[in-house]
């Protein structure tokens, strides 16, 4: 995918993720705004490097990185940064991601198909493995922290 066709569906999906956050967290578009667009730079910024640096990293990997490097507390603008990106909802951002994500498997379900039964059984291991493995660190943590 061309980089201009990367930035229109991330425009795309923060026009939705805008309008799902001003009716799922009652977050103003206006004062989300800021927030959506950084989070647009940095995706974009991601994608660049994936294109231009020629060790074949993944691009969210560099998005990843950029956006933790951006963050750091005490990095020249931080601050303004964090108070951006606290303006956009997680689950308003999740939501047109994991819809494209559906539509992105939808087109491929003729190699789904040719996976039958196997996909369902791999499918309730790696649920039950991550719900175990959510579970058992959690109480881990809590234990620790003396919450429990």
């Amino acid at each position: 995918m061309k980089t201009g066709e990367v930035l229109v569906v991330l425009i795309i999906i923060g026009i939705i993720t805008l309008v799902g956050n001003f009716v799922g967290a009652n977050i103003p578009m206006i004062e989300a705004i800021p927030g959506m667009v950084f989070l647009i730079a940095i995706s974009i910024l991601g994608v660049i490097c994936s294109k231009i640096i020629p060790v074949k990293i993944p691009a969210v990997a560099y998005i990843v990185t950029i956006g933790c490097i951006i963050t750091i507390p005490g990095f020249p603008g931080s601050a303004i940064f964090n108070a951006w990106a606290q303006k956009v909802n997680f689950l308003a951002l999740a939501t047109p991601i994991l819809a494209y994500a559906g539509i992105s498997i939808g087109k491929d379900l003729g190699t789904l198909k040719k996976t039958g039964w196997r996909i369902l059984i791999v499918s309730f291991v790696v649920f039950i493995g991550t719900y175990v493995g959510s579970t058992v660190i959690a109480q881990v943590v809590l234990k620790i922290i003396g919450e429990i």
